[in-house]
């Protein structure tokens, strides 16, 4: 029980605690997937599907209990795979994520004396000669680490420029641990690639590897402390955004000592409006700033749960803003490569534009459809939700009568079921942060709508991507004209070394077929350059009528060109 582990120190743990471990993680996961087995795929086929339906709810919501209690007793890595799946609005039941949302706050803390041994081993020192003081009732204890509150020694304090720490010391053994819940993961990912229904749809030996890289770099905190000042430096032009600063001589791999930035939790409305801040104003703003992470940035925080984040009041200070977005805790963070980050891009475009076609176009782009898919009924599916549904808040969506919601998924469902969707490699963190963002936002306001925030936003990336047309197709323009300034000299150069002798001629008539390559050459430039300035123009007059006008006005002259020199040649 939770509670016995409050009260006693925790040995670190030897092999035979670890191996079983490792068997009860195996025994959980082969029991859960054998009864899964029996009642989705085996009973339906005997044609007992009512069966399967009547008591999935039920069993959804077993599995979830059991899992919570594995989690909380086992610790380790069982909590971050708890935390993912409770994130996963998007694919899992409610009676799931429901049941693992406590797994977000906070862990049984490691008693005192044993975080002080850890941390003076590797200070190589006593705390009470590196720090002024610590706090031994911890701040916040998660599955991989705990939290203390901390004062710099005064000559210390004046080096860093700042008095107040969180010092952050991993739990003892976690090591040794987390290789044995990864092994354990290893041996179940490799079950389900052998089940096809998952296999189709992902790659979960893949998938764990991910998972395992990330939780590798999260126990690393010189890892965490690079990120924490490259998320930084990302924002350091940000008036909305602040991080702590790292005292990289109080740091170490398994100790890690912070700024003190404690400030109002962002999902603590009482708190936030005894502020005098408006939640509804915060989440818009915590939105974007997602968002400019994934989508601009192209590395983001991947667990930004309420606890990880503060809204801190700008108190005394001349700001236009009145409160800042303060991040912590940056042991997982994700990178986006550029060209996930394109797609990604398109699909919030054509997501905003409600256009079903290009949305589907963006899916296939990203990875998430397989090329070979069929597509035209999923953008018809696409389409007519965007149609329906398009533009709602979660609390429209409440509104809704489920009778809709019901029709739409019997119409389109099994079409859903039958496409070739899978799960690619850099996307595990992409959905868990997408899905902690909208569940902060939707705390924060409960009218919340995502849509308000992403139109403005993938506004300004068309409008990016518009300028990114534009400079490809005026470079295109200007290596034609540069291909078509040396063509001449370069057949000249082809026709004088002909009448010297120096080429042997095959045909009589080379020189007329040269002087009509020639001519043909110069009417497709000229044909390009017009096309390249008619098209350049055409999409930047939609936001700057006069720039855009000469540009089409320019493409007369080219054409003109290709025309006389076609006529030159009749």
């Amino acid at each position: 029980m939770p509670s016995v582990r409050r009260d006693r120190p925790d040995p670190v743990p030897g092999a035979a605690d670890h191996r079983a471990r490792y068997r009860r993680i195996l025994r959980f996961a082969a029991w859960h997937l054998a009864v899964t087995w029996w009642f989705e795929l085996l009973l339906p086929r005997i044609g007992l599907v009512r069966i399967a339906e009547r008591t999935r709810t039920t069993r959804m919501r077993r599995f979830a209990q059991r899992f919570h209690a594995l989690a909380v007793d086992l610790g380790g890595l069982m909590i971050k795979v708890g935390q993912f799946l409770s994130s996963r609005l998007d694919v899992l039941p409610p009676e799931i994520t429901r049941e693992l949302e406590g797994l977000q706050d906070e862990v049984p803390p490691v008693p005192f004396a044993a975080i002080r041994a850890l941390a003076e081993a590797e200070l190589g020192a006593p705390l009470s000669q590196v720090f002024a003081s610590v706090e031994e009732r911890p701040i916040a204890a998660a599955s991989l680490g705990q939290a203390h509150r901390a004062q710099l020694l005064p000559a210390n304090a004046a080096d860093a420029g700042l008095h107040s720490v969180v010092l952050k010391v991993q739990r003892p053994g976690i090591d040794a641990i987390v290789d044995v819940d990864l092994a354990a993961l290893r041996k179940v990912g490799g079950w389900l690639s052998h089940v096809r229904l998952v296999s189709d749809r992902a790659d979960m030996p893949a998938l764990v590897e991910e998972f395992a890289q990330t939780s590798l770099e999260e126990i690393d905190y010189l890892h965490e402390a690079v990120n924490a000042e490259r998320f930084a430096a990302d924002f350091s032009h940000d008036d909305r955004v602040t991080v702590p600063d790292v005292v990289w001589e109080r740091t170490t791999r398994r100790v890690l000592t912070l700024e003190d930035v404690t400030a109002i939790k962002i999902t603590d409305l009482t708190a936030l409006l005894a502020a005098g801040i408006d939640p509804a104003e915060v989440a818009p703003v915590f939105a974007s700033v997602m968002f400019d992470q994934m989508f601009t940035e192209g590395f983001f925080h991947a667990d930004p749960h309420p606890g990880n984040i503060f809204v801190t009041p700008n108190i005394g200070l001349a700001a236009e803003r009145p409160w800042k977005l303060t991040f912590i805790d940056f042991g997982m963070m994700g990178e986006v490569p550029p060209s996930t980050r394109r797609g990604l891009r398109r699909l919030l475009i054509a997501a905003a534009s409600r256009d079903g076609k290009g949305l589907v176009a963006a899916i296939s782009d990203v990875g998430v459809l397989v090329p070979s898919a069929d597509t035209a009924e999923l953008e018809r599916a696409m389409t007519q939700l965007f149609a329906r549904f398009g533009g709602m808040g979660f609390a429209e969506l409440r509104e809704v009568d489920p009778r809709e919601f019901l029709d739409f998924a019997a119409e389109f469902g099994d079409l859903v079921r039958s496409l070739p969707f899978q799960f690619p490699e850099n996307f595990l963190l992409i959905i868990r942060a997408m899905s902690l963002t909208s569940g902060v936002c939707s705390s924060l306001d409960a009218r919340f709508n995502l849509w308000d925030s992403v139109e403005p936003y993938a506004a300004q990336l068309l409008r990016d991507e518009r300028g990114n047309i534009v400079q490809d197709m005026t470079q295109q323009v200007f290596d034609a004209i540069g291909a078509a300034l040396r063509l001449p000299k370069r057949l000249d150069e082809l026709v004088t070394r002909i009448e010297n002798g120096s080429v042997s001629l095959a045909k009589p008539r080379l020189e007329r077929q040269v002087a009509r390559l020639n001519r043909t050459a110069q009417r497709s430039a000229s044909a390009l350059v017009f096309g390249g300035l008619l098209i350049a123009g055409s999409v930047v007059r939609a936001d700057d009528t006069m720039f855009g006008n000469v540009l089409m006005i320019a493409s007369v002259v080219p054409l003109l060109h290709g025309l006389w020199v076609g006529r030159r040649g009749l």
